[in-house]
């Protein structure tokens, strides 16, 4: 069941308008019910079943029956009231750019107040409006519902293969222009990435430069421990360096100063290189490195890397197009049965 909160009520300016929203449901309800029960006992085997079983009820129901558009006309002249009420309402408190707005986006109130035919079922869309309202500033609970679930249920998996054919025609485009030989690789390196070849720079040597800054200076005492240990074991297992200490008296001490001495220079090259990377003195390097992915000339075989990119962008879509296909709405109602 759903729930009411009347604190919700209390809380909101709006509260006058909340009840007269209770006042136009009820309203609504009755009259629907109403029309459909006339649209039933319009059939004369209805009207015979109900004369038999229940002639007290025929006898108060022909004259309603004969001039049903007078008692809907009654209904009617209420819903066009609130109706006028709330445009008059939306034009002083300016909830709308243009005083003409109201109708246009509430268009349905107008349609279904038509009694004409199954014009009048469409102030079901009014019982739908009325309700969203109230559930949207959680005025009324209706998430709890078994109603609730079941619509939302098949409003999402609605939503999902529409959505997924969608997804699917375009990327099945894209892939045609692609095969096709479209010019997008040459109008985004030309039209793009080229003529922002120095912004590109800027941007990756910043990031270099934090990402060094951020993983390297914290760690530059352990890091110097770990090189020279490597470029000592690696000495200690060289068989040249390791025929220095053979030589008499001096070849120990020669060998422990060669080993030390390496270490410190690769520890001290290898350290300077992450400071270089991780100030400004980075951009020039960044900036040949980006000038070589971006040329201002394509180089030999540019037109065969090409086409392996076109290849590697279709699998790539292939594969999107596979998983769009995967119906999560179906693999829920395999796991979950849906609620009825």
């Amino acid at each position: 069941m759903f729930t009411i909160k009347p604190e919700n009520l209390r809380k909101d300016h709006q509260l006058i308008w909340f009840i007269v929203d209770f006042a136009m449901l009820g309203l609504l309800i009755l009259n629907l019910g109403l029309i459909i029960f006339d649209v039933i006992y319009s059939f004369p085997t209805v009207q015979e079943l109900i004369g038999t079983h229940a002639g007290w009820l025929k006898d108060r129901y022909d004259p309603i029956h004969d001039n049903f558009l007078f008692y809907d006309l009654i209904f009617v002249s209420i819903f066009l009231t609130e109706f006028f009420i709330r445009w008059a309402y939306a034009i002083k408190a300016h909830i709308y750019t243009r005083w003409y707005f109201y109708p246009f986006i509430h268009w349905y109130d107008l349609v279904g107040c038509i009694p004409v035919g199954s014009l009048r079922f469409l102030r079901i869309l009014r019982i739908i409006s009325i309700i969203y309202r109230l559930q949207k500033y959680n005025v009324i609970d209706l998430t709890a519902t078994s109603a609730y679930r079941f619509i939302a249920f098949y409003y999402d998996a609605f939503l999902e293969e529409l959505s997924d054919r969608i997804v699917v025609k375009v990327l099945s485009g894209i892939q045609s222009e692609v095969l096709s030989g479209s010019p997008l690789f040459e109008r985004i390196q030309h039209d793009i990435l080229y003529p922002r070849r120095a912004m590109i720079a800027d941007w990756i040597s910043a990031r270099v430069a934090e990402a060094t800054e951020e993983t390297y200076v914290p760690r530059r005492g352990a890091l110097r421990t770990y090189l020279e240990d490597r470029v000592d074991v690696a000495l200690k297992q060289n068989v040249e360096l390791s025929r220095l200490r053979f030589l008499p008296v001096v070849g120990p001490t020669i060998q422990e100063t060669l080993e030390e001495a390496v270490g410190d220079i690769v520890a001290t090259v290898i350290h300077q290189l992450l400071d270089d990377l991780a100030s400004t003195r980075n951009h020039g390097f960044i900036e040949d490195i980006v000038n070589a992915f971006l040329p201002e000339r394509e180089p030999e075989g540019e037109y065969i890397q090409n086409e392996a990119l076109i290849n590697l962008i279709n699998e790539v879509l292939e594969v999107i197009k596979g998983q769009v296909h995967v119906k999560r709405w179906r693999t829920a109602l395999n796991d979950a049965k849906p609620p009825q």
